[in-house]
Parts: structure tokens; sequence; C-alpha cells
């Protein structure tokens, strides 16, 4: 039996914020980075995983990484592949570590990280991508697999395993069409708060020659300035494209209601974290002064619990989980099939550094095994940075590409890492010698 030996983590950044790439209201100068795992057992087999962040701090989630890890040291790793369910229970619900949370910010996240080395290994195992990992799994594993402690009020087990049953009627053709077509994506590219307006103008354009029929905007510093560019992006994209908008939480209630209703003459499709994520009632309050305008929000939302809530608060129009907020594939799953019986589509956000590669398969997942349909759902996509992935996302006219690799997309290539790797990697090195940071 192959035991665990060690989890290391990496604090992998990249300097972004020389080009102001993804800038918006809040987030104004990020270094896009990566809190990276890495598991390895005694007979060669290697698991990675990651959580996504935007620089100073990183180190931190890296360090929380390698203590969750350490509960891992000296076990037998079929064990823990073999009953996902319990071993992420093993690590989210740690006696010692939840204390640290409970199920909130840097602990829970680096448990993710280290449940995704193992779906990372049972996927390699399996000789197949997430995404159709997931989809082929029987609606029972699925359902073993969810930790439905404190969301069973609004998901039972039982509710699970039904909804999961219904999917599996024309599975196998959904899975053919996704393996042949891809899935939808819109792009964040053209949108960043740090853009010129050529700049802005240019890659919407491009961005609609490339296929996409929706585009996103960070917004929320100045009206003035939002107003302008949400007119230069609708020229220059045609009444047909979607525009949605993101505030990255800068605006109380009041104001992002009046805010959003200033841009109403724009047609924006929605309204992306118009405040703070924790405001369940916020959201529901925004939601209703807004219409028709959507409102979206997720890829800061802690847990399944909070999302629960907002589903049962009707704060939402669009769920976006996020492949690294919360504790890894097991959690999302949870998410995934809660919006699925509360009739939300689920819209996943992604840019950040693995984030394209590590979402898509959500979404896959959710049109073959649970809702079956796509419609104008899409997945957002950012071409930053996924060249230092052994298997980057790509999309062509306007669609994901199905990944084809076994794993779960995090492993990154060894010399990206090592380049990278802060703060005496290569990279960083050149750049202090050459004064630019």
């Amino acid at each position: 039996m192959p035991v665990i030996t060690s989890v290391r983590s990496y604090d992998v950044r990249f300097p972004t914020s020389l080009e102001l790439d993804g800038s918006d209201a809040v987030n104004v100068d990020p270094d896009y980075s990566a809190a990276y795992a890495v598991l390895e057992a005694d007979n060669g087999e290697r698991g990675y995983g990651l959580v996504f962040t935007a620089g100073r701090g990183n180190e931190i989630v890296a360090k929380a990484i390698e203590s969750y890890g350490a509960r891992l040291v000296g076990l037998e790793l079929d064990e823990l592949v073999n009953d996902l369910g319990a071993a992420a229970k093993r690590l989210v619900h740690d006696s010692q570590l939840r204390w640290l949370g409970p199920e909130k910010g840097v602990s829970h996240m680096a448990a993710g990280a280290v449940i995704n080395t193992l779906w990372d290994v049972r996927a390699k195992r399996e000789g197949k991508p997430l995404w159709r990992l997931l989809a082929e799994m029987s609606p029972e594993e699925i359902v073993s697999a969810i930790d439905f402690t404190h969301i069973q009020n609004a998901l039972t087990p039982e509710e699970a395993l039904e909804i999961l049953r219904a999917g599996e009627a024309g599975k196998a053709e959904r899975l053919a069409e996704l393996a042949a077509n891809g899935h939808p994506a819109y792009t964040t590219t053209p949108g960043w708060l740090g853009y010129s307006d050529e700049k802005l103008v240019r890659l919407s354009k491009e961005a609609v020659a490339a296929g996409y029929d929706m585009i996103k905007l960070k917004v929320g510093t100045s009206l003035e300035d939002d107003v302008r560019r949400m007119r230069l992006a609708r020229e220059a994209v045609g009444p047909e494209v979607r525009i949605s908008i993101d505030a990255n939480q800068r605006w109380e209630v009041d104001e992002a209601i009046a805010w959003t209703n200033a841009l109403a003459e724009f047609d924006p499709f929605w309204i992306e974290e118009p405040t703070s994520t924790d405001d369940v009632l916020g959201h529901a309050e925004i939601r209703r002064s807004v219409a028709p305008i959507k409102v979206a929000t997720g890829e800061a939302v802690m847990n399944r619990i909070i999302f629960k809530q907002m589903l049962q608060a009707g704060s939402l129009d669009v769920l976006q989980l996020d492949s690294t907020r919360v504790a890894g594939v097991n959690e999302n799953l949870a998410i995934l099939v809660m919006a699925k019986k509360f009739g939300v589509p689920v819209c996943p956000h992604a840019g950040g550094v693995g984030l394209c590669e590590l979402v898509q398969h959500y979404s896959f997942f959710d049109y073959a095994a649970l809702t079956g349909e796509i419609g104008w759902k899409r997945v957002e996509f950012v071409d930053h940075l996924h060249e230092h992935f052994v298997e980057p996302a790509r999309v062509v006219s306007g669609s994901y590409v199905a990944p084809v690799l076994p794993g779960t997309g995090a492993e990154m290539l060894e010399a990206s890492r090592d380049r990278w790797v802060f703060p005496g990697g290569a990279g960083w090195v050149e750049l202090r010698a050459a004064g630019r940071i």
C-alpha cells in the first residue's frame, strides 16, 4: 500500500501588477499568485492543488497548506483516495485546525488545496480529467463525497441523490457533446480598471472577433468613468453582445442600487459582487431593486453555508462558485447540487492564476450530470498565465476546449514554479536587478 511521505507547498507569484492585469476597484495592483501544494507518496505518485491569491499574504496560505498536509503524512494513500468524502472531512473538521476558521478563510482554502491533491491522484489513477471523472461517478459516490453538515435544511442527501439520478438521462450524449464542442465562455480580458480607454475598446472588439458573446467590465471607482467606459464598450461590441459589470464588493447597498441603475441605459447583463459577499440580505435587496439586471456573486463566498443562505433568501440570479475559495472539489459539489435544486444557474469565477484550468471542470460536470442545459451560462476566461500549466486552459471560438489530460488541471510546469517562487525565484531576482520592483 502506498503511503504519503510529504505534502509540500510553494509560494508562487507572478508580477501582473506591472501591467495592471487583474486590476479592479478594490484590487488595484494584484500580483496573481498561487499557494501551490504537491503531495507525494512512497510509490512515486503525486497530486497537485493550489489556492489563488493576489500576492501579499500568499506565504500565509502556503504555510497553512503545510499544516493541513502534515495531517496526511504517513497515511495510506489508497484509503484516502478511495473515500474522498471521509478524506475531506478528516481535514475540514480537524479538531484543532478547524478553530482557525471554522470553514472559512485561509485555513479553509488551504484544506481545499490539500483535498484537491487527493482528487488529482484519483483522476490520474482512473486516467480521466476531473470533469469526466465526476460525471462518470455514480450518483451514490458523488453524494458520499458531499459534506451535508449545516446544509440539510436546504439539501438532504436523499434530495441530492434524486437530483443526480435524474441527471443520468442523456448524460452519455452530453459527455460526447462536451468532448466535441466544449463549453461557452465569456471574457474579462478587456475590462480591467487599470486599462486605458483605447485598450478597452481594442480588446472588446478583439473579444467579439474571437467568438465571445459576453464580456465583463470592472466598475466602482468613479461613476463618471464607468459611464464613459460602458458607452465605449457598448459602441465597440454592439447591442447584441452581453456586457456584465463587476464592482468587487466596493459599494454599500444603497450605493450599489443607485450606481447600477445609473448604468442601466447600457443594458448590463449582471452586476457582480455589488456589496460584501457576506451580506446575504443586502444582495437580496439589491436584486429586488435593480431587476431586470441580474445579481451575481460567489468568488469570495467562504463556504457552502453562506451559499445556502443566499439561495434560500433569493439573493442571487447567478451563482459564481470559485474553484479554490472553498474546501476543494467536495464542497463545490455541494454548492453545484444546491444551485440545481434552487434553479439558480452557475457561471463560475476564473481569471486568477490556475482558476481557468480548475474551474472549467465544474461547468462541464454541471452540464453533463446535473442540469443538462447551458443556455446563457458562461464560464469566465482571462487570457493570463496559462502557459505555466501542464495542460493550459484553451478557448476556441468563444468556448472552453474540453481538458483531456488526467487530473484536476492544477499541475504547474516545474520550470515555471521554480522561476516564480517568491522571493528567490529567478524571475523575481531579475526584476529586482532591473529596478522594476
